[in-house]
């Protein structure tokens, strides 16, 4: 008797970068994982997703960071960090805090799918106010919004939460916010929503720098 083999959904993009970009090789190396017919799903938040065997996931994931793809969790997680294509320089635009903001908090399990947003000035390219968590670098510091929601009639900005902030205050906050909603989120409630239930006062009220 053959033992049917299980799949999983895996998030798959570049990392933090000039832009959303893959190279051949990446690819090459990501279709070696891949059987003939699946069907690969490109999201609005830079990524493919998906179906590997559960029992090479592993190597799986191991190959494809050798190559410098960036893999996450799909499902009730915060997803990678969307940005803007940082398009005048790596210092300038902010990226080494874009890649450590990302790098702290894509992957944490939270009541429901979490989409954070990050642009590099206040253009405003990776669309910030319109994601559940939003960074803007304005000249030499940083704006923090939250609750922003971009579909249907329920469409709206996030609220500016705190402004002027450094990195590692930017990085303190949002670890607040994110556990904040882990602790007080109930099951499959999106962000917006907890805003709306829990409080955007009280959200203010109960974050602190440190």
């Amino acid at each position: 008797m053959q033992i049917k083999r299980k799949y999983i959904p895996l998030a798959v993009n570049g990392g933090i970068g000039f832009g959303a970009k893959l190279k051949p090789k990446q690819l090459a190396v990501l279709s070696n994982y891949l059987e003939e017919d699946t069907e690969i799903e490109l999201t609005t938040l830079q990524q493919l997703i998906v179906t590997v065997p559960e029992d090479e996931l592993d190597e799986v994931v191991q190959k494809l960071e050798e190559v410098g793809l960036h893999t996450y969790p799909v499902g009730k997680f915060v997803k990678n960090l969307r940005t803007c294509n940082f398009c005048k320089g790596e210092l300038e635009e902010g990226m080494p805090v874009a890649k450590e903001l990302n790098r702290r908090i894509a992957g944490q399990e939270v009541p429901f799918t979490l989409r954070p947003a990050y642009t590099g000035c206040p253009i405003g390219c990776g669309e910030p106010l319109m994601n559940d968590i939003g960074v803007m670098k304005d000249q030499e510091t940083f704006e923090l919004y939250i609750g922003g929601y971009p579909k249907g009639r329920d469409a709206r900005p996030g609220r500016l939460l705190r402004k002027n902030l450094s990195p590692e205050e930017l990085f303190n906050l949002v670890d607040q916010i994110i556990e904040i909603y882990r602790e007080h989120g109930k099951k499959r409630e999106k962000f917006n929503r907890f805003v709306d239930r829990f409080g955007y006062k009280q959200i203010a009220d109960a974050i602190s720098h440190q």
